[in-house]
Formats: structure tokens, sequence, C-alpha cells
């Protein structure tokens, strides 16, 4: 029998058969998949240029062609390809932004909490001031400073991420800290920093995934828009907000050219966000209660 507060436990908690949001998951998963291989599955190279093949239209259209299912750009790149290859630079940015953002605001967020006093009003006002900072400008003034590159957007979302990440935690800890078990763990002698990791943080967890999950298609939005306005990852690397930007000028002409990037951002964004609400749902047993689930 597979005990509850075990990681198998946890695992099964969350997928528990029959309660799969299929279609986001698919979705997800196929997006994992083509960042993974990424080049290996791209018809073409994603820099290929043949200007002989330049505007032309997806397959379904009259002048499309089945070597491009979803038409070239002004260079006659193969769209498809630069799509599946900038796949990987959206996650890796997801990935690296997250994880920087997550790990520095979730410690912070359980100090913050869990000590309170001085060190809660400086870190949460910190805080405060950390997300009325607008990410937009932030980046472009990382980029004129260092340069636009893949540095420069993890840096930026990573900045604004952990304070996202330390307020929910502290609101979280602040609950915990009041439960028998800390209070019991602080009779038995437990130092703070052993209270925070062994006690406290395991009952975060759920929390964090489903905070991870929802952030994912925001940085991904947030990755697109400073490439949109040049201040994100730099060609020749294709980016989907870069894509998107440079289609603009032939939204009239060859609107497949920025709208095929579009829809991969709005697609991804929007399955995350819904595989987030379900995460949260399946985890909390009041919502659960409130949606008739058992």
């Amino acid at each position: 029998m597979i005990k509850s507060n075990s990681p198998m436990g946890f695992i099964f908690k969350i997928f528990r058969p029959g309660r799969y949001p299929v279609i986001p998951i698919t979705i997800i998963c196929i997006f994992i998949l083509l960042a993974v291989l990424g080049q290996a599955i791209a018809p073409y190279s994603a820099n290929q240029i043949d200007l002989r093949e330049r505007f032309t239209p997806p397959f379904f259209m009259e002048g499309g062609s089945m070597r491009h299912l979803l038409g070239t750009d002004a260079m006659g790149r193969d769209i498809l390809s630069r799509i599946i290859v900038g796949t990987r630079v959206s996650f890796i940015v997801a990935i690296l932004s997250l994880t920087l953002g997550g790990v520095v605001g979730t410690a912070l967020g359980i100090i913050s909490g869990f000590y309170g006093g001085t060190i809660d009003s400086i870190l949460m006002r910190t805080a405060d001031a950390t997300l009325a900072f607008p990410i937009i400008l932030l980046a472009m003034l990382l980029a004129i400073i260092i340069g636009p590159s893949l540095q420069n957007v993890v840096i930026s979302l990573g900045i604004v991420l952990w304070a996202r990440y330390a307020r929910v935690v502290r609101g979280e800890v602040l609950s915990l800290k009041e439960r028998d078990f800390v209070a019991l763990a602080r009779i038995a002698g437990a130092s703070g920093i052993r209270i925070m990791w062994k006690h406290l943080f395991p009952n975060i967890r759920s929390t964090l995934l489903v905070l991870l999950t929802l952030q994912v298609g925001w940085v991904i939005i947030v990755e697109a828009s400073l490439s949109f306005i040049g201040a994100g990852i730099p060609g020749p690397t294709p980016v989907w907000g870069s894509m998107i930007a440079k289609g603009r000028d032939y939204v009239t002409t060859a609107w497949w050219i920025p709208f095929f990037p579009g829809m991969a951002v709005a697609i991804v964004c929007l399955s995350f966000n819904m595989f987030g609400d379900w995460l949260r749902e399946a985890l909390d047993p009041r919502m659960r209660q409130v949606g008739g689930g058992g």
C-alpha cells in the first residue's frame, strides 16, 4: 500500500486515474517532445535560406506545398522548422527562469514567514518594489547594459519571479507555523533551519507545484514579448517572439508568417494554465468539495 506522505503517494495523489485533463497534458507532452528533439525532427534547418521559396503559403492554400506545411517567411525559411527549434529556446528560458526565481523566492519566503519581524518587513517591501517595477523596462535596461541575450532574459524574469514565489510561500508559512506539528518540533529542540526544511517545506510542495505550472505560460509570453521588441534573444536563433515581430510587416500579404508562431505561444500558455488550474483543484481538498469532486 502506498503511503500518502511518501513521494510515490504524492505523485499518485496528483495523477489519479480517470482525472487527467487529457488535451492540455497531450499538448504539453508534444511540445516537450519538440523541445527535446528540436532540429532532429525539423524538416529543414531552422536558418536554411531559399529565396526561390520565399512567401510560400501553407499547404492548404493555393500555391502551397507539402514541402513546407506551414509556409515560408520572407527569406524562404521553413516556418514549421523554426517553430519546432524555437520551442527548445522557449522551454530553456522557462526552466532556467523558474528555477532561479523559484529557489530564491521559496527560500526567502520561508525565512520571511517563519521569522517575521524586521526580516519579514525588509523582504516583503523588497518584493513589493520588485513586483512594481515593469519587467519590460528592466529587460530593456539590461539589454542596453549587457546586450540582448538568453542570459539577459533569464535574469530579468528571475528577478520578478522570486518576488512572486516569496509572496505566495510567505502566506503559506504564516499559516503553517501556527500548527501543532511546528510547536512540537520546537519543544523537541529542533533548530529553525530544521523546522523550515523538514516540516514547513514539505507542506508547501503542492502550492509550489501549482505556482510553477501556472507561471510557465507567463514566462513564455514575457519571453516572446521581449524578443518581439528586440530586448530578448537575438537572431539568428529562432524565437517565437522575434518570428512574430519579423512577420508583422507581412500580416496582410503573408499572414501565416506571424500567425503560426503566435498560435504556438497561445496554445502552450493556455495548456499550461488549464493544467495548472486542474492541478490546483486536484491538490486542494476544499476546491474538490466546492466543485463536487470526490
